[in-house]
């Protein structure tokens, strides 16, 4: 999928990136409510003319209900019969416009990491709508400011960190992690032969977790990054470190053999 990625972008101008997205029409657009017209085109014809063209038959609406569904269970467990129940359709039939979705770029789908720990851990993906711009306009987000206050927030900014990090750092393999007691991590990524933790936070002072350190451990991780929304870079531990997202994306592309 085409756009401006944080490099691209600029790392000062992270927070209209994420807002906008990273289609260049609508990050470039004078105002918010001009971007907003143009992610609702774009979405319009992505689905009545572009979908049908690559041989994807699902009615317009239907698709378009099924986005916004996603949008909603933005970074969370994907549940096929709960979203078919909701959608009024088999797990099989929403499965297949999970795939559609995903084979057209616009949705991203992460699969869980599980090995042999002695722990019950979960098996089904995690989903997210690659452009936060795009997720943005589904939830019915206007600006910067409504999505402060708004009950995604820390779906959204997880959205938009995973989609970062897995843009730029080049890594072949990358799953998140989860327990049946709750353990979690929100990526693992396998770089130069080392298992890299990231986990997302959107608060600027974020702490080291009960969480954290069971990842840490069970996973046997060589560093974990600990993403959050402010500017500084402070060590929680051995091997973890809490930094903003532009320093953690350069970090992981060094990692991963990128300039």
């Amino acid at each position: 999928m085409g756009g401006f990625s944080l490099d691209e972008a600029g790392a000062q101008h992270w927070r209209r990136l994420w807002a906008r997205g990273g289609f260049p029409r609508s990050y470039l657009s004078r105002s918010e409510a001009e971007s907003m017209r143009w992610r609702e085109d774009f979405m319009r014809t992505f689905l009545e003319r572009d979908l049908p063209q690559l041989g994807m038959r699902v009615p317009a609406a239907t698709m378009r209900r099924f986005w916004t569904m996603l949008a909603h269970y933005a970074g969370a467990i994907w549940n096929a019969s709960e979203i078919g129940r909701s959608l009024g359709g088999a797990h099989t039939t929403v499965r297949r416009y999970l795939d559609l979705l995903a084979s057209a770029l616009v949705v991203r789908i992460v699969q869980p990491w599980h090995e042999n720990l002695g722990k019950r851990q979960v098996k089904a993906p995690k989903v997210y709508v690659r452009d936060t711009g795009l997720l943005h306009a589904l939830l019915g987000v206007p600006d910067i400011d409504a999505l402060e206050s708004h009950p995604k927030l820390g779906a959204s900014w997880e959205s938009f960190a995973i989609e970062q990090v897995l843009l730029r750092a080049g890594a072949r393999e990358a799953y998140y992690w989860r327990t049946q007691a709750g353990s979690e991590l929100d990526l693992l990524l396998f770089l130069g032969g080392k298992r890299i933790g990231v986990e997302v936070k959107y608060g600027d002072a974020p702490a080291l977790t009960r969480s954290m350190a069971s990842a840490l451990a069970d996973l046997r991780l060589h560093r974990l990054f600990v993403v959050h929304a402010g500017s500084s870079r402070f060590p929680l531990g051995r091997k973890v470190e809490a930094l903003p997202l532009q320093d953690c994306v350069r970090e992981l592309a060094k990692m991963g053999g990128r300039r």
